[in-house]
């Protein structure tokens, strides 16, 4: 019995001990040592149990003559043994054609793992199953070392009681192994494997990503230029200042625009405007504050938020600042680097009480600034503001008065001084504002020219004049001002040639007068679009000769058809001695170059008498015609009858 016992005990707990080594985690070295000590187990227990039973042949019972023979038994036992050899053999070739199978399979799956360019686990409940080469190199472990670690002590923060959190996709941040970390995006799944349900991550790497985010959040708020914050970022500032400003504390704003930019474009092309912007953002910036901000609007527009300050006239410090750096910078600067800039400043909360009102207040201080001589500074008055709003609202209306017809032309005649002959008329535009009444061209054309609607407003003039000469019955000239603006247009000569051709206006009979301040303005582009007008037939009279820059040069650079003398000079000219030489020398110089002279403003007999005397051929004036439209002229002096100009002088 004690051999029996013990058979039982050893074969127990052998064969426990197999079972344990076996439900642990799998590996070749634990199947074999299972695999021995369950044999082990069986081979103790079978074998002491043997020893414990004897066999005693009993001589009283006979054996019977139909018992198998012990031969034909011991073959049967042969052949049993054998049938077990060949389906162990069987069992065994089947299970390694399934496990070469299975281990071909694992191989193409984590070569398809390994070939994701993405970071995959597969993980049992929090403890790493499989990696693939992706997540090791993120991390910088092996794939050896990855299995069997937790995953979360590679993340930063996986959610509560460190698992997996509640969205399929999330973000957080891997740890290296160099102490490093960067984020990732993490994108999770539940999958059977080995037969068992297990978690898999997917680890996409997001440096790449947050940088591209960072640039775009960098281009969207800063000038890719000059590197400074843009308008969006800009407001979003202001915004912020005024929010958290003390009561005791103002804001100063500065709105800078350079001066004559534009010219350096045209005379030096825009890689020169391009560096000055950068020079201008350089320079304006080295003078600025700790707290202070300098950002690029759009253009040539910089703006400047100076805030704390507890005295206006910081701004005047600072603004002066940034004009004597641009003064500093000129003085070992190229032409086409020289800077100059006008500066408009608006206080909060003191001129406005809102940001979109701080701004446009900043901006007429600035136009004041520009209009009074550039390179200065100017802060905002309330004046400033009702005339900034009058000049707006002025600038609209005269973009919308030719489509409301609130033009008209009126038309004074321009006679020969010897016989009173009537050559021709001046076409002369005025404006009936429903509700300011009559306009004086002084007042709206300034702004017409400086909004760009003088462009539309003289082809409208253009077209006007012609089509009414076009259906005069003589060959009566008709006489029409073009702005410098309308004149630099690069289509402008295009126009006039469509216009003619639509009205059906011999070119012969339109005269084009411009002043000598659109040929400074810039001489190249007016000389060309002239000499286009010229081409066509067209005939260019210089207007207000003498009040330019450079009379004398410009009639040598262009051969105008008709010299005008203006009529401040003809004024008094038969009482005045110093405007009767001025008069005087001005004929001379129009007999020496053979171009005709017409002397406007003659308003009295004196005049007249004096302008006959000194040979003057032509006049124009309230005592020659007043400007009228054309049916209150007579119809003779629309048709040809030179004695009657005028129905009232």
């Amino acid at each position: 019995m004690g051999l029996v016992a013990a058979s039982l005990i050893s074969g127990v707990a052998l064969g426990a001990l197999a079972i344990r080594i076996a439900l642990v985690r799998s590996s070749e070295v634990r199947n074999i040592a299972a695999s021995l000590t369950l044999t082990l187990a069986i081979c103790s227990m079978h074998f002491t149990a043997m020893g414990a039973v004897s066999i005693v042949p009993d001589p009283a019972i006979e054996i019977s003559q139909f018992s198998v023979p012990s031969a034909w038994l011991a073959g049967a036992v042969t052949l049993a043994a054998f049938m077990i050899f060949a389906l162990t053999a069987l069992a065994l070739w089947v299970d390694i054609r399934d496990k070469r199978r299975a281990n071909m399979e694992e191989r193409r799956m984590r070569g398809l793992a390994n070939a994701a360019l993405e970071g995959l686990l597969v993980c049992d409940d929090t403890v790493i199953v499989a990696a693939n080469q992706s997540l090791a190199k993120l991390c910088g472990r092996s794939v050896e070392e990855l299995a069997g670690i937790e995953y979360p002590s590679i993340f930063g923060s996986i959610g509560k009681n460190r698992t997996i959190g509640d969205e399929p996709v999330w973000e957080t941040t891997l740890q290296h192994a160099d102490g490093s970390s960067y984020p990732v995006e993490l994108l999770s799944r539940v999958i059977d494997y080995l037969g068992k349900p297990h978690t898999v991550i997917a680890v996409r790497d997001l440096r790449e990503r947050k940088k591209a985010e960072a640039d775009i959040r960098r281009l969207a708020m800063h000038d890719t230029l000059t590197g400074l914050p843009n308008r969006r970022s800009f407001t979003a500032r202001l915004q912020e200042e005024m929010e958290v400003l003390p009561e005791d504390r103002s804001i100063a704003l500065l709105c800078l625009d350079l001066d004559r930019f534009k010219e350096v474009n045209d005379l030096f092309g825009h890689a020169a405007g391009d560096a000055m912007l950068q020079k201008v953002a350089e320079n304006a910036g080295r003078v600025l504050g700790e707290n202070q901000m300098l950002a690029r609007l759009g253009g040539d527009e910089f703006a400047i938020i100076a805030p704390g300050l507890s005295d206006p006239d910081e701004a005047a410090e600072l603004a002066e600042k940034i004009l004597e750096a641009f003064r500093t910078e000129n003085e070992t600067a190229a032409s086409e680097g020289l800077m100059s800039t006008s500066i408009g400043i608006a206080v909060y909360p003191e001129d406005a009480k809102d940001q979109e009102t701080l701004i446009n207040h900043a901006d007429t201080a600035l136009y004041r600034a520009k209009s009074e001589g550039r390179d200065t500074y100017r802060f905002y008055e309330d004046a400033m503001g009702k005339e900034a709003r009058s000049r707006r609202t002025m600038e609209h209306e005269l973009r919308h008065a030719v489509s409301r017809k609130e033009f008209h032309l009126v038309y004074q005649p321009q006679k020969k001084l010897d016989n009173g002959e009537l050559i021709g008329y001046e076409a002369l535009l005025r404006w009936q504002h429903p509700e300011r009444g009559n306009v004086s061209p002084a007042i709206f054309i300034p702004v017409a020219e400086e909004s760009g609607a003088i462009v539309s407003i003289g082809e409208w003039v253009l077209r006007t004049a012609c089509e009414a000469a076009a259906g005069w019955d003589n060959d009566l000239m008709v006489a029409v001002n073009v702005s410098a603006v309308q004149l630099h247009s690069v289509h402008f000569p295009q126009s006039v040639h469509r216009i003619l051709l639509e009205t059906g206006l011999s070119p012969s009979r339109l005269e084009i007068e411009i002043t000598e301040t659109a040929l400074v303005r810039d001489m190249h582009r007016a000389l060309t679009a002239l000499r286009q007008l010229k081409s066509l037939g067209i005939r260019v009279a210089m207007d207000d000769f003498g009040t330019g820059y450079s009379s004398l040069s410009n009639l040598r650079a262009f051969p105008f058809d008709k010299i005008k003398i203006d009529g401040s000079f003809i004024r008094q000219v038969d009482t005045n001695e110093q405007a009767a030489t001025i008069v005087r020398a001005v004929l001379g110089i129009g007999r020496g170059l053979g171009l005709p002279v017409l002397a406007e403003g003659v308003e009295t007999s004196g005049e007249m008498s004096f302008l006959a005397r000194e040979l003057c051929q032509i006049g124009q004036g309230y005592y020659l015609g007043r400007p009228s439209s054309l049916e209150e002229f007579d119809q003779g002096g629309a048709s040809g009858d030179s004695a009657s100009g005028v129905s009232a002088a």
